[in-house]
């Protein structure tokens, strides 16, 4: 693969003037509309360091024109002491029985470290124009062998059932007088989008590896493709990429990823968070760069 990049296609200067993303664009999930447009979901950060969901449109002709901005988050903070107290940010999309489905991430603060992870659920019936969360409590929640969070979902409807690939926090760890998180991706099922087991089975990561997460899959008749962030020996995140024919078991190919930092620019540190679709036999993906979007969302096209 061969990843060539577009640039920014949206920039958080030019939108510092809403209260709900002054300072960052983060984590695109993307939405396809119909006639070249998509809506991409992204969680914005306000002054608070807060973040919630919003949303922006653009026509994939011409990806560098903005169509439309949601001037309020479509996706709020829950009430204090709510596990999306300080954050609730779209991380997948999904159709089903005439509904719209938003898996999201949401923290919770706590006294020693810096946040406690769990999945949401948002839902809409009138065709995306607003969503409701499902319950004030998260759908998929901590267990005894997951106790330290679960966050960063992607979930798909196959083959009549729900499937899910998300972040399994392993532990945390104290660096100086901060707390850092070591997380691995495992898999789980549903049958309706709501009540979910478990696989129990590292996905992707390792002991020796400290954090692989925000998973991205496509199917490509039996094989499924899946693209992540990772992050090693306390640096910054790349993209990673690996396939698998059952969903559970995968053969890590990141060499092959094609896209890497840049050598300046808005990717030049890290680049991370990648959200990969097709439209009319082109492959894209949206992506965070430095800051994990501090300068906006960027664009690449896969090169056949």
């Amino acid at each position: 693969m061969r990843w060539i990049k577009k640039g920014l296609i949206f920039k958080t200067a030019d939108y510092r003037h809403l209260e709900w993303m002054e300072g960052r664009a983060w984590v695109p999930t993307v939405e396809y509309l119909g006639e070249d447009l998509f809506k991409v979901y992204f969680g914005g950060l306000n002054a608070k360091k807060r973040s919630q969901t919003g949303f922006f449109v653009f026509n994939i002709k011409n990806p560098a024109h903005t169509l439309e901005v949601s001037e309020k988050p479509i996706i709020e903070l829950g009430p204090l002491g709510a596990f999306d107290e300080r954050l609730a940010i779209a991380c997948s999309f999904a159709e089903y029985q005439g509904s719209k489905f938003i898996y999201y991430v949401g923290w919770q603060g706590t006294a020693d470290i810096r946040y406690l992870p769990s999945i949401g659920l948002a839902t809409s019936t009138d065709g995306g124009e607003t969503f409701t969360k499902y319950s004030r409590a998260p759908v998929f929640e901590r267990t005894d062998d997951e106790p330290f969070g679960r966050a960063s979902p992607f979930v798909m409807y196959d083959k009549g059932i729900f499937r899910m690939w998300y972040a399994s926090y392993r532990y945390w760890e104290m660096r100086g007088n901060e707390s850092w998180p070591h997380y691995e991706i495992r898999s789980a099922q549903s049958q309706d989008g709501i009540h979910w087991k478990s696989d129990n089975v590292t996905c992707l990561g390792s002991d020796k590896e400290e954090a692989v997460a925000r998973p991205y899959v496509l199917k490509e008749h039996v094989v499924y493709k899946m693209w992540y962030s990772y992050r090693q020996n306390y640096g910054s995140y790349r993209i990673g990429y690996a396939e698998s024919l059952d969903g559970i078991r995968w053969e890590r190919m990141d060499e092959r990823v094609g896209i890497d930092v840049s050598e300046s620019g808005f990717d030049s540190e890290m680049i991370d968070y990648p959200c990969v679709f097709d439209h009319e036999g082109e492959r894209y993906m949206l992506y965070n760069g430095n800051g994990f979007g501090r300068d906006g969302i960027g664009l690449a096209q896969l090169e056949e």
